[in-house]
Formats: C-alpha cells, structure tokens, sequence
C-alpha cells in the first residue's frame, strides 16, 4: 500500500511547492527591475549558504548545531526520498543514507523542540511553535517507512491501518516541509533565503579574493537625472525585486531586535516588525497575524497595506509609521547580526527618501537642518567663513597656499562644535609632533553630506559631495585624516560612485586612531606611560560595524599603557550611543535615553573614563546627566601623553633622512 501512496504524495508535494514558487516569484517581480547575474548568484549560492554565513550563524553554537543537523539532515533526506520512495531506486544503500540523514534531522528537531519549550522573547511564536512538531513528523515517517527498504523490518510489516497512519505524519511533514516553504509559514525563509543568498542587492558583502567576509556599507545613490525615477520608495513595489525577496527570507529570529538600540530605548522600531510589515505590504493585508514583539507603544493589528498602496500613509491605515522610520541611528547592529544577511538600513533610508525628497516631511529639527546645509553647507547653519575661528592662534597650512602635503586633515563640522575643537587641536598637535605634512582646506571644505543622505535628502547630500570632489581634485595629497568616522566613511565609501572609478584610487582616507596607530608603529611618536584611572573604550557604529575598524583604537590604547577593560557589548556588537542616522536631530520619543544605556554599561565596567573616536559619540555620551565616567577622544588623550623623541631616535632618523637624501 505504501508502495502505491509514497510515490503520489511525494510528487503531490513537489508540485504543489513548484506551483506556490512560481506565485512567490510573481510577488517579488511586482519590485523595480534589479541588475543581478542570475547564473553566477545560483553557482554562487552553495558556498554563500554553507561557508559566508557560518561567522554569523556560528555565533550561536548550540543553534548553528541545530541548524546543520535539521537544514542538512532535511535536505539530504527529502532528495533521498525521492529517489527511494518517489522513483523506486530502492536499495540497502541508498536507504541507510535515508535512514541517517532522516535520523540526523529528528536529533535536531529535539534541540529545536528544546528552544521552543521557553523561547527567547526575541522569537516569533504563532506558527514557529508548531515548527518542533513538523520536523519531528517529518523525520520520523521518513525513518519508519524506509526501515523495509534497508531489511531491518520485512516489506509486508504492519497492517493498512499503520500504512495510513504513516502516510498521515507524513503528510503532515511534507505539508510542513516542502508545501510550506513556497506557500508560506515558518519554512518560507529557506526558499527564499537561499534564493535571496543568490541573488543578494550587495554581492560584495560575501567572499572575496582574500576569503573573507566583504564589507559593503556605502548607500547606493539615486539617479536625480531620470525624470521617470521616483525619489526613494513610496510602497512596497518600489523597491527592487531582490529586496522584495531580501524581506521574504526574513527567518523572524529577532537577532536585528535584540541589538537594536532603538527598540531597547523604547522607541517605536523593530527591526523585524519593520522586514515583517514589507512582506505583509508584498502579498496585501494586514499585520493582526503577526506572532512578535511590536513596535513599542504599538500594538499589532493597526497596521496593513498593499504592494501598490503607500507604506507610510498620510491618513488612514498604513504599513508603517513615519516615526517608525525616524527612529532608526542607521547603526548597522541589525544588519550584522542578521544570519540571512537583509539589509534593513538601506531599506530605511529608501523609505526616508521618499518622505524627504518628495514630501518634505521630515520631522522636528530635520527641515531646519537640511536648509542649513543648502544654505551655508553646514548644519548648523553657522557662517562658513567662520570654519577656522577656532585655529586662530595654531597658523594651519591651508590647501589653497601649499597646493600639495603628505596629509589633507579634514576637520568635519566638528570645526563649529566647541566641544570638538579641543579634539581638533589634540590632534593637530600630534601631527605636529610625528613631523607630519598636512594641510587644511578651511573655508573650501563643506559638509560631507552625511546627515542630509541618513536624513533621505538625496539632492542635497550629491551636491555637497559634488563640489566636495571637484574641490579635492585641485590639490595632491597622499591621505586624508578625519576624527569624524562619519565623513570618514562617506568620503572612503560613498564619494566613489559620483566621482567615477578612479576617485578612490587618487588617495586613501584613515581615522584619526587608525593613523595615529600607524605613526606610533614607524616610530614617529613617543608617550609618557600612562597614570590615569581604568578606561573602557566605545567603539563608533560608523567606524566599527561599517568599516570594521575595530584594533586601531586599541593598539593605541595599549601603546598609551593603558588596558582596556571591555564593555559586554563592544566590537562588532558595540551599542550605538544614538548619535547616527540623524537621530538627534528627528528626536523621537522613547521609554529611555540610548546614550543613558550606553553610559550604563560603561558603569558596569567601573571604568573611571571612556575613550571615543568620533565627534557625535562624544557628544551623546558627555550629554548624560551623572555619568560615572570622563569622556576623552583618542586623539586627546595621545596629544596629553606626548614626549619629546629620545636623542638616539632623533639621530636615527636624520641619518635615515642623509642616507634617503644620497640615493635620491
């Protein structure tokens, strides 16, 4: 009897996931055409899945176990019973693969059955909880069904009664298993995410050359030239299809929730609420059958859309928001910490664009600010020529004079921040002691452009960037050197794509921490040792998780003498200060403060000063009412420990200078 219903129910499966494939498909299209190589994303996708995932994936042992035992023991065991039981190539070896691959799986149900007893809160329930129960079904008909194939029961064992019986949980696994995956429910995102894998918007971001992970966190630019092009995404069909697909890989995990720092302030975002509301938006509906965490302050139900309706909707319901949008710091902690690598940032910021650019909607001081930047190219609309007022008594070489110097130092609008200023001036005294040439370009120098693209201001973000290029054209410089990561990051990783190819090839940009590490390692600085209290050390989201810099800062710690004593959450997944994405500026309320959090775990640490990196870190932190510690740029605390070169060392290097001289 099992002879005849294996073969039927098998194939009855297969079709009917073949069919809700093509409709999943059909859903995706509905996005903006995408430029993607098809053939080499699908040769590509094996290695994507089983090799550029693990550092994400593995950071949760027990769970990455779990998934090669379930996932691998799935997949090896759904191709083998289909050519055991589906095309009768029934024989003892084939079938001990099965019955391995079978067993191999329900070992991991029981660990996923185990997860779910008392599930994290970050989890979705709902239909995940029956997902235990599904594998289990599953790899447990398998194992029993194919027992005769192998002799270890006789063919004819059992009544009909128990064929039935069998056929039924299996049934019930297949349905689960393989009609699921395309039709949807918790195994949607194994079809999808190995699709998504293939076809991801940022290919870059896995293997490279030198086998490992890429980084690719620069946000792509709109083309302001195409009349046609709509300025950022007003409903879910805006978006380009393989995001469309990105969104419906999404496994509801909730990694992005548990590292977000606007959800943990109370803010209304969710990381995965926001990817789940685009998948609701996607097939039409609501979001009453949502099994997660809300939005804080926002219950679920109240929000539904279409894929050609708006997501974030002037009047009625919506899918979205808007201060949803504008709650995000664009700290990238989702994004690193998702295993099916869904770029939730860029999806934001789509979403802010179009609010901005076509709508003029942005919220509380946002408006303001833009105007600032139109107006004086500075936010905060302080007088350009008053850039250098700061510098008055330290004569800066300027650009315009000297025409050529081993370093541009760009100083950011950290030039207009008293507070800042301090940094600026630490620093220009350390390249003054290492016998740096470098040189300024004062009142040329605009803002980089930064909060207008986080802010969606698309336009104002490519002028300012334009005319930045034709500006840095005019002179020869080796670097350029920033305290800021933020322009740090804009100028290495976002000018190239308006500057054309060979914008980056002209120079190199460094982080003040990251040259100042590699002047101390060619021995051009010397430091006192070190007799300050216990440091911690902040990492910047704009320094860190998007350009992964994570020993630079260190290395010049640990050359201060200084040990760092680590926050629970630092490198990778250092907590934001709340400081990005133009954050303070939108300002939107929360349960709690995110630079009060940050300053929390620097309590924990008992450390008696925190060291930054960035301008807008140090003004989060140093905002917070009875903090324990003192906050001190790196860059601060180098120029306090500086030291005269020891004779031996100055003679060193004139006699390296003669000999240099010579061979010229």
């Amino acid at each position: 009897m099992l002879e005849t219903l294996l073969p039927i129910l098998i194939f009855a499966a297969l079709a009917l996931a073949v069919i809700g494939a093509w409709r999943r498909i059909r859903l995706w299209r509905q996005g903006r055409p995408a430029e993607v190589d098809l053939l080499r994303g699908l040769a590509a996708m094996p290695r994507r899945y089983l090799v550029d995932l693990h550092h994400v994936v593995g950071r949760d042992k027990v769970m990455s176990n779990t998934h090669v035992a379930t996932a691998g023991g799935f997949v090896a065991a759904a191709v083998l019973m289909i050519l055991v039981h589906g095309l009768g190539l029934a024989n003892p070896v084939l079938g001990g693969l099965l019955l391995a691959a079978s067993a191999t799986m329900f070992v991991g149900s029981l660990f996923v059955a185990k997860r779910r007893r008392n599930p994290p809160a970050r989890l979705s329930r709902g239909p995940w909880m029956r997902l235990p129960k599904s594998l289990m079904a599953f790899s447990l008909s398998v194992f029993l069904i194919t027992l005769p194939t192998v002799g270890v029961l006789p063919q004819d064992a059992g009544s009909w009664v128990l064929a039935l019986i069998l056929s039924a949980v299996l049934v019930w696994g297949l349905g689960e298993m393989v009609f699921g995956m395309t039709w949807g429910g918790p195994m949607k995102h194994a079809f999808a995410g190995a699709l998504h894998l293939a076809f991801h918007r940022r290919p870059e971001r896995f293997s490279t050359k030198s086998g490992g992970e890429g980084r690719s966190t620069g946000l792509k630019a709109l083309n302001l030239d195409d009349p046609d092009a709509k300025l950022g995404v007003e409903t879910p069909s805006d978006f380009t299809w393989n995001q469309l697909l990105g969104f419906d890989a999404c496994v509801q995990c909730g990694r992005c929730e548990a590292v977000c720092p606007a959800f943990a302030a109370g803010q209304p975002l969710n990381p995965k609420k926001l990817i789940q509301d685009m998948v609701v938006g996607l097939a039409g509906g609501s979001d009453a059958h949502y099994a997660g965490s809300p939005y804080p302050g926002k219950p679920v139900g109240e929000h539904a859309g279409t894929p050609h309706g708006p997501i974030v909707a002037r009047e009625g319901k919506a899918l979205v928001d808007a201060e949803t949008l504008w709650s995000c710091t664009t700290c990238r902690a989702c994004v690193e910490e998702c295993p099916m690598m869904i770029e939730h940032v860029d999806a934001i910021v789509d979403m802010r664009r179009f609010l901005t650019l076509e709508h003029g909607n942005t919220p509380n001081k946002g408006a303001e600010v833009l105007d600032n930047l139109i107006a004086t190219d500075n936010p905060g609309g302080f007088d350009p020529g008053s850039r250098l007022h700061w510098a008055a008594d330290l004569n800066l070489p300027l650009m315009a004079d000297v025409k050529q110097a081993e370093v541009l130092l760009w100083l950011g609008d950290g030039a207009f921040d008293m507070r800042n200023q301090r940094t600026l001036r630490a620093l220009v005294k350390v390249l003054r002691a290492a016998e740096v040439e470098f040189a300024v370009l004062g009142i040329e120098e605009r803002d980089s452009g930064d909060v207008a693209r986080r802010l969606g201001d698309e336009a104002t973000f490519q002028s300012l960037a334009r005319r930045n290029i034709a500006t840095l054209a005019k002179y020869r410089f080796q670097r350029i050197v920033t305290c800021d990561p933020h322009s740090f990051h804009v100028l290495g990783n976002e000018y190239g794509e308006l500057g054309g190819p060979d914008f980056n090839a002209n120079y190199e940009v460094r982080h003040h921490s990251t040259y100042i590490a590699e002047l101390f390692e060619a021995g051009r600085l010397h430091f006192a040792p070190w007799k300050g209290g216990s440091v911690t050390y902040h990492d910047p989201c704009y320094l860190g998780r998007y350009n992964g810099e994570y020993e630079a800062p260190r290395n010049v710690l640990k050359a201060l003498g200084i040990e760092v004593k680590e926050m629970e959450r630092s490198g990778f997944r250092s907590r934001c200060c709340g400081g990005g994405g133009g954050a303070p500026i939108t300002d939107i309320p929360g349960e709690r403060r995110i630079p009060d959090m940050r300053m929390n775990d620097v309590k924990q640490t008992g450390a008696e000063l925190v060291a930054v990196g960035c301008p807008q870190c140090t003004a989060m932190l140093e905002g917070v009412v009875d903090a324990t510690a003192e906050v001190r740029d790196i860059a601060e605390l180098v120029a306090d420990a500086l030291v005269a070169r020891p004779a031996a060392a100055v003679v060193d290097a004139a006699a390296n200078k003669t000999t240099a001289e010579e061979v010229s």
